[in-house]
């Protein structure tokens, strides 16, 4: 198991950016003005987790009228309100813009406060297909500004302590990943595990309302991946399995707040240690104090772990975050993209 030793007196929960040495942890307290595109639900859970980053101000809301715009202001404590979304990007009092509209209004929101000179935040899914998310970062590389996708899940303790596992290899080699949730949050996972370089060599998904995907990468890797359908019961759990042991990232795997791992004397141990199962390590890490959030979707508080992070890296000159930068960010759309090709090429059959 990684030590505090072996990460340069960080603990292994540590966020990636502080670990590796590229920001410092205090810089949380970086001042940034928020202003949030869309007044729906997601921004109304984002809002309140953003209020306990030291150096955030909520600066101003827009949605599609002023009055919608007002009621999320009054709610959340926003100092501006604007029907508009160019006003509210062209003021000289935001200067970081988290896009919580609809999946299809992403592109040409994100490219409205990259023109405006903003850095930017865009709730996941990015875009609605890679050539869109290459676009998006290629204006944002011209303005010399943030753009982030905001794939929340790989800020979380749990999973910056799976992520400082795999490198260090306490899991020997991962051979495989099995996940389930959506496309988007399993594509995930596998980048996570096999990294942002690795292409499938082959893809097989099924289904309409659920399914699922098998993904090849070369001889020795491959990935198992479930799209749960509503309403059932779910285990959503993500588990890297590798030579040596498996981590598993514990439900709900988007946004866990425990981290099982797994290393026995050999593998795989029921069949090599007289059916005793592998010893098993769990470490819980629960969500932040500091957020209250009404009717929350499951562990949404975790918001904060992301916004501090940008905060951070903002403060380092940085224009992306280490947990998720470009490469990851294109390669789980990539993945989605061929998995999206194999569903559809299947309902021909």
């Amino acid at each position: 198991m990684v030590t505090s030793s072996d990460t340069k007196t960080f603990p292994p929960s540590t966020p990636m950016d502080i670990r590796l040495g590229m920001t410092k942890a205090e810089d949380t307290a970086y001042p940034l003005r928020w202003g949030i595109i869309g007044a729906g639900n997601i921004s109304r859970q984002w809002a309140p987790a953003l209020k306990p980053c030291t150096g955030a101000t909520l600066a101003a809301v827009a949605a599609r009228s002023e009055y919608r715009a007002k009621e999320f202001a009054a709610e959340f404590g926003v100092e501006a309100a604007y029907g508009s979304y160019a006003d509210m990007v062209a003021s000289p009092d935001v200067d970081v813009v988290y896009v919580g509209t609809s999946d299809d209004l992403h592109k040409e929101h994100c490219l409205l406060a990259i023109a405006a000179g903003k850095h930017v935040l865009c709730e996941k899914n990015l875009a609605e297909n890679p050539a869109d998310a290459r676009e998006m970062y290629a204006a944002a590389e011209e303005q010399g500004v943030m753009l982030q996708d905001g794939m929340w899940t790989r800020f979380f303790p749990a999973v910056e302590h799976a992520r400082v596992e795999i490198e260090f290899g306490t899991i020997g080699d991962v051979v495989m990943v099995q996940s389930d949730f959506t496309s988007i949050y399993t594509s995930q996972a596998v980048t996570l595990a096999f990294g942002a370089e690795a292409t499938p060599t082959a893809v097989v998904a099924a289904g309409k309302n659920g399914g699922g995907a098998i993904l090849e990468f070369g001889d020795n890797q491959c990935a198992i991946m479930t799209f749960i359908q509503f309403p059932s019961e779910f285990a959503e759990v993500t588990e890297f399995i590798g030579t040596k042991g498996r981590i598993t990232l514990e439900q709900p795997a988007h946004s866990p707040t425990a981290v099982t791992i797994r290393v026995p004397e050999k593998t795989p141990s029921r069949y090599m240690m007289a059916n005793a199962p592998a010893p098993a390590e769990r470490f819980e890490y629960p969500l932040p104090e500091t957020v209250s959030i009404v009717d929350a979707y499951p562990n949404q508080e975790g918001f904060l772990y992301q916004a501090e992070a940008v905060h951070r890296c903002l403060a380092a000159g940085l224009r992306e975050c280490p947990q998720y930068d470009k490469a990851s960010s294109l390669a789980t759309l990539e993945l989605v993209a061929r998995i999206d090709e194999a569903r559809e090429a299947d309902k021909t059959r």
